[in-house]
């Protein structure tokens, strides 16, 4: 798919690391013209990206990165909704305070729902466009010890990109999601070692825990670029048919169909 992107702008959210660094330099790698956002600046920003400063957790972030995209690009193509994490502690219901849903519930979905809603006008206004959100199988099959709050902000991203893809369809944009299981990124590596360290076990110990309890037939982790692979197919031309999808990735886990 290489040149498959050219001419095309794409924003991807929580872009430097992880997943989203991975669907960045694939995207680029593709042609586009790639706008990353995170909290903090990178080291270094790829060649044929552009980085923006933003916390999308907070209101004002959202319209802080369509203002500099509408000033430096005049459009967006393509926006990926990749920032999120799941930061609440386990434990289940008892050990999650009221600013732990609000933290869950502002980074995994209020962020995609204000950078939509800033960037949709000009889509529409041009009759095209894809948008892609990054989602979990824990959304369809939560953890109560580990994902309580984050599962549940997924699972309302879900119900609300399957309901903006019924609504931009007859306006030209495709929204679709891309449910990842675990990935071998910095965040899910930091999750394990807090695992181990309040389990007092060995950091093989905690990965094993994590990978017995998910049952992955494929036995192992995703490679975030692995991810990244399904998400250009899906903003590209390629799929220029699918829309309201969600795409699993994730070695088989999911035990139902």
């Amino acid at each position: 798919m290489i040149h498959s992107l050219n001419g095309q702008v794409a924003l991807v959210t929580g872009g430097t690391k992880g997943i989203g660094k991975a669907i960045a330099n694939k995207l680029a790698e593709a042609g586009a013209q790639v706008v990353v956002t995170a909290r903090t600046a990178p080291k270094e920003t790829a060649s044929g990206q552009y980085f923006i400063a933003a916390d999308l957790a907070q209101p004002a972030g959202a319209e802080l990165v369509a203002a500099e995209i509408r000033e430096k690009y005049g459009k967006v193509d393509i926006v990926v909704n990749n920032a999120g994490a799941n930061l609440s502690p386990g434990g289940g219901f008892s050990t999650l305070a009221d600013e732990h849903w609000h933290q869950d519930w502002q980074l995994n979905f209020m962020a995609a729902v204000r950078i939509n809603k800033a960037l949709l006008p000009a889509m529409i206004g041009k009759g095209s466009g894809a948008i892609l959100h990054i989602s979990t199988v824990a959304a369809l099959q939560p953890i109560w010890e580990m994902t309580m709050s984050y599962s549940s902000a997924k699972a309302a991203l879900n119900a609300y990109s399957k309901a903006l893809a019924s609504e931009l369809g007859p306006k030209g944009i495709r929204v679709n999601l891309v449910s990842p299981g675990v990935v071998r990124t910095p965040l899910m590596l930091e999750f394990i070692e807090q695992i181990a360290k309040s389990s007092n076990m060995t950091s093989a110990e905690a990965l094993k825990v994590v990978m017995d309890k998910i049952n992955i037939p494929m036995g192992r982790m995703a490679e975030p670029e692995e991810i990244a692979a399904t998400v250009l197919f899906l903003v590209s031309q390629e799929a220029r048919y699918i829309t309201g999808a969600n795409y699993l990735v994730d070695g088989g886990a999911l035990p139902t169909v």
